[in-house]
C-alpha cells in the first residue's frame, strides 16, 4: 500500500507492507529489537554498530545494500516492547533521500501467530519522479527481503539455537598490529598469499568498503565461490564482513577480523556467525546427515580456512620484524 501526502510543502511518500508470521508476537519483536544481529538475519544489512542504548532509545550506525550499492547512515530508534512497536528515523540519509522515517509493528493474531508490518515514509530531494521511483524500488526490494527473511526465521524459532552457529579462533603474533591488519586488509593480494584462495575480484569505490568475489579451495579439492562486502575500521583494528552469496549449507554468514595489541604482542581473531540452510544438508553431506553433523562440518571448514589465514598474517608480521 502506498500514499503520497503533502506536508508543509513537501511530498511525503508513505508505504506499508505486512506479512503474516506463524510465530508468537514476542518472538518476532525480539528479532526486530536486536538490530546488531540484523546482518545475520536480514539480506540487505551488511553491518550494524550500536552507538547508544538506554533500553528504549538507541542510536545505530548502519551499512546496507540499496539500489546495487552499499549505503551507510545513522539511525535513531525508539523501542516499545509493551506495544511491540519500534519507531526509527534516519539522521543523515544519502541522496537522493531527504528524509526516511518509519515504524515496525507486531500484532498478535488468533491462534498464536502475528502480523508484522513496516510503515515507511520518505521525502526525496527535489521530488524528481526518477529519484522517487529509484527510492521506491530500493525500499520495496529491501522491505520485501527483510519481511520474508524475518518470517522464515521466526517460524523456526524453536530451533534457532540449532540453526545459528557462532565461534571464533585466535592466534598470538609477536609483531606489530599494523602489519597484521595490513595483511588482512590487502585482500586483493590473497590469491598470491593465501593458498586456499584461487581467485579474488575486488572493488573499493568508497575507502574502507570492499566488495569482493572469491573462489576458495576446500579440503576435498572442490572450489566454491562466495561474494562478500567488507567494512574496514583501521584505527580500531577491525574488519567486518557479510557474505552476500553463500555456499549451499549457509543461509547467511557474517564475520569479523580483530587485531588487538597488548603489552606482550598481538592477538588476531577470526569470528564467524552462520545460519544453516537445513534443506540442503542431505544434498551436500549425504542421506541421513544430521544438523549436528552439519554444525561440525561448517565449523571445521570455516575454522580451517580462517586459521590458515591467521597464521599467514602472523608469519607476515613476524617475518617483517626479523628482516628489519
Amino acid at each position: 500500500m502506498k500514499r503520497v501526502v503533502v506536508v508543509s510543502g513537501e511530498r511525503v511518500h508513505r508505504r506499508t507492507r505486512s506479512v503474516e508470521v506463524a510465530a508468537p508476537a514476542g518472538v518476532v519483536y525480539g528479532l526486530l529489537a536486536n538490530a546488531v544481529q540484523w546482518p545475520l538475519f536480514f539480506p540487505p544489512n551488511v553491518h550494524v554498530e550500536r552507538l547508544e542504548f538506554d533500553g528504549r532509545n538507541e542510536r545505530l550506525r548502519m551499512w546496507a545494500t540499496a539500489g546495487g550499492r552499499v549505503r551507510s547512515w545513522l539511525s535513531r530508534r525508539v523501542q516499545d516492547p509493551q506495544e511491540r512497536r519500534i519507531d526509527f528515523r534516519q539522521l543523515n540519509p544519502e541522496a537522493p533521500v531527504e528524509t526516511m522515517n518509519g515504524t515496525w509493528t507486531v500484532e498478535e493474531r488468533p491462534g498464536g501467530g502475528s502480523l508484522l508490518s513496516l510503515h515507511s515514509d520518505f521525502t526525496v530531494i527535489g521530488d524528481r519522479p526518477e529519484d522517487v521511483a529509484w527510492v521506491e524500488r530500493a525500499l520495496a526490494a529491501n522491505t520485501g527481503a527483510e519481511l520474508d527473511s524475518l518470517k522464515r526465521l521466526a517460524e523456526r524459532w524453536g530451533r534457532l539455537d540449532e540453526l545459528v552457529l557462532s565461534f571464533e579462533d585466535s592466534v598470538r603474533v609477536n609483531g606489530p598490529a599494523e602489519l597484521v591488519y595490513d595483511f588482512l586488509y590487502r585482500v586483493g593480494d590473497w590469491p598470491e598469499l593465501v593458498p586456499h584462495v584461487s581467485r579474488l575480484d575486488l572493488t573499493e569505490d568508497t575507502p574502507g568498503v570492499q566488495v569482493m568475489a572469491m573462489d576458495t579451495r576446500t579440503a576435498d579439492g572442490n572450489t566454491h565461490t562466495t561474494e562478500s562486502i567488507r567494512i574496514c575500521f583501521p584505527h580500531a583494528g577491525r574488519i567486518v564482513y557479510k557474505q552476500t552469496a553463500t555456499p549451499a549449507l549457509m543461509d547467511a554468514h557474517t564475520g569479523e577480523w580483530t587485531v588487538t595489541p597488548d603489552e606482550t604482542g598481538v592477538t588476531v581473531t577470526s569470528q564467524h556467525s552462520v545460519v544453516l540452510r537445513e534443506e540442503n544438508i542431505e544434498r551436500v553431506l549425504g542421506e541421513g546427515a544430521t544438523l549436528e553433523q552439519t554444525r561440525r562440518y561448517v565449523r571445521e571448514a570455516l575454522g580451517r580456512n580462517s586459521t590458515a589465514t591467521l597464521n599467514l598474517a602472523k608469519r607476515h608480521a613476524e617475518t617483517a620484524i626479523r628482516m628489519l
